[in-house]
């Protein structure tokens, strides 16, 4: 059985990198249609976030069917229940990548309001954050996954200055406060994929010392210097 069970945990590696892999895609896309005021980019991240959602499902069932037949223990546990809320994070990263998508059409048909904030900043730290905590994952690269948890204050920092900015465009040009509402959406949705990042990370250091860290952010600081 327990040959088995390894050969079901390394199909179930395979098939979350694959969701891990369109997943990354869909917030590339969703960005670089907003950078590119592309709609029709902004089409194909809709799209796909419905296959997305079926492969969610189809992991979720793998896992509990894993479960039911194995009753793992120790690390093969802890593997299988990080699995399962890492690939619910995927899940919602990808529908954030769709909303940053819808908001990305609505701007492609507006003219530009010229607003003072570099989304490709924080649009890289977050795919940074992305990439770095699926290499976590792939590699059980536990400093790597206590980075992410640091990184989520800067991306909150700049969440933070995209609203003052907003705020203060909406007193100057309040004839714009439809466009500038969209942008501060895509602002707090981006700060919502770095969430889910973080959240990821958190699960891989579960997975890898059984450490339960979501609770002790000052501990990100310290394993991250």
């Amino acid at each position: 059985m327990t040959n088995r069970l390894h050969k079901e945990i390394e199909s179930l590696k395979k098939n979350i990198m694959t969701i891990v892999a369109e997943v990354e895609e869909n917030v590339r896309m969703s960005v670089n249609s907003l950078k590119k005021r592309d709609s029709k980019l902004a089409k194909e991240v809709i799209e796909q976030d419905h296959h997305i959602d079926q492969r969610e499902v189809q992991l979720e069932e793998e896992c509990l069917k894993i479960l039911a037949l194995y009753q793992p223990v120790a690390n093969d546990l802890r593997f299988i229940i990080a699995v399962m809320k890492i690939n619910n994070d995927l899940e919602r990263i990808s529908d954030l990548a769709v909303n940053i998508a819808e908001r990305a059409e609505f701007l492609a048909t507006r003219e530009t309001t010229g607003i003072p904030f570099d989304f490709s900043l924080m649009a890289d730290k977050v795919q940074e954050m992305l990439r770095n905590s699926i290499h976590a994952l792939v590699t059980l690269d536990l400093k790597l996954a206590h980075e992410v948890c640091a990184a989520d204050d800067k991306v909150d920092d700049l969440n933070r200055e995209m609203y003052h900015i907003v705020e203060d465009s909406v007193r100057r040009n309040p004839e714009n406060i439809k466009e500038l509402l969209h942008y501060l959406g895509v602002s707090r949705h981006l700060e919502r994929i770095a969430d889910s990042a973080t959240n990821i990370a958190e699960d891989i250091i579960y997975m890898i010392d059984g450490e339960i860290v979501r609770h002790h952010v000052e501990s990100y600081k310290s394993h991250s210097r």
